[in-house]
């Protein structure tokens, strides 16, 4: 934990740190493995506790745990002064949601805050932590954070509404400190997660690693898949990154693979749980495990370049990208007319620097999210500024 604490660093913050409720007694984050959890997690104990004894950072992974409960170590903790523990990789215990529900019931005073793997099924846990947890999800870097990171800046990140309204205003005020087309496909090729900094030359491999463990390993232990059928959802990942946005034919992808259709629509869900698809439904509601997407996309665009760089088009990077960090706070569906539609009201388009409203002229709250331009005009904005909205 010292050790730890002492070498975490403070110049650049995810968004979350400051939107987390860290006072609540039950907090959980959960993201995809990079994104940046456990820093997040160090970066608040430093700042707030230093090295107090109050605090205290463990990782489930560690072999302590194979032979010592956490509700052991916790009972010990408490009786020495502890107040918040902080729990990274709580998927890795087996009786996580109970002894964390009965962690809850018994110690009234501590505070407790764990991490978890997208995967993780909290709510539905044998434990019944709906009442007691409050989850947050954690996106990978937004195109804000990344220019941030990369050539410490504090640019600020901007709502929807105020991007909408303003637009001119805010472009104005963001080029004054950087020019974001100039690092823009940086940043759709290897930008969105942290780790881009420690290995450039082998950012792309690592994505692959971690995406092969997520698909081995921790699919079958939170999902119970099959490791045998891990092929089966690699065949299926890597034709879909081959074909975003892809329109799903589920009964002739399922016959091509060797699967069931209803299988086929849960390993599709799976991989949207893992954060590495996208899934766009007409509606909010059609999140049923068995009712197929209308659209899959990668769930953000360094994957195109890990899983399919002689495939990426223009056109997928610049909608995936938009409904990545549309996603992030806001509803996206997929409308009868034009690309995205935002919070059943704002309906978009995205396309290059000449895409213009013919396709979307009569709709009200109708917008054009248009690359490789600097300032928008009217309601033609440019797309780089959708990565400041968080």
């Amino acid at each position: 934990h010292r050790i730890l604490i002492k070498n975490t660093d403070l110049k650049f913050k995810r968004y979350l740190l400051e939107a987390l409720p860290w006072s609540e007694r039950l907090v959980g984050i959960q993201g995809f493995r990079g994104v940046g959890k456990t820093t997040m997690i160090l970066q608040y104990i430093k700042e707030n506790y230093g090295l107090s004894e109050k605090a205290l950072y463990i990782s489930l992974d560690n072999i302590y745990f194979s032979n010592h409960s956490l509700k052991h170590f916790v009972t010990r903790f408490v009786a020495k002064g502890g107040t918040h523990l902080f729990i990274d990789e709580v998927h890795k215990y087996p009786n996580w949601a109970i002894e964390l529900k009965n962690i809850y019931d018994l110690y009234k005073n501590i505070k407790v805050t764990f991490t978890a793997s997208s995967l993780l099924e909290i709510i539905t846990s044998s434990a019944d932590l709906s009442r007691r947890a409050l989850i947050f999800p954690m996106q990978g870097l937004s195109y804000r954070e990344f220019l941030n990171f990369s050539f410490n800046k504090t640019l600020p990140s901007y709502s929807l509404h105020n991007i909408l309204e303003h637009h001119k205003e805010i472009a104005l005020e963001v080029l004054e400190e950087i020019k974001p087309i100039q690092h823009f496909s940086s940043y759709l090729s290897a930008g969105y997660y942290p780790f881009y900094k420690e290995n450039k030359k082998f950012y792309l491999k690592k994505i692959q690693s971690i995406s092969n463990m997520v698909i081995e390993m921790e699919l079958p232990l939170l999902r119970h898949v099959e490791p045998s059928k891990a092929i089966k959802l690699k065949q299926l990942l890597y034709i879909i990154a081959h074909s975003v946005p892809f329109k799903p034919n589920i009964s002739k992808l399922a016959s091509r693979i060797g699967i069931t259709r209803n299988t086929l629509v849960e390993y599709i869900k799976h991989l949207s749980d893992a954060r590495l698809l996208n899934m766009l439904h007409t509606d909010k509601l059609g999140l049923s495990i068995l009712q197929k997407p209308d659209m899959i996309y990668l769930e953000n665009t360094n994957l195109s370049y890990a899983f399919a760089s002689a495939h990426t088009s223009i056109g997928n990077l610049r909608e995936s990208f938009f409904l990545n960090q549309l996603s992030q706070s806001h509803s996206v569906t997929y409308p009868k007319k034009g690309d995205f539609l935002i919070d059943d009201t704002y309906l978009f388009e995205v396309g290059g620097r000449d895409k213009d409203f013919k396709q979307i002229a009569e709709l009200k709250n109708s917008y054009i999210a248009a690359d490789d331009i600097e300032y928008g005009f009217g309601n033609k904005i440019p797309l780089w500024l959708f990565g400041f909205l968080y």
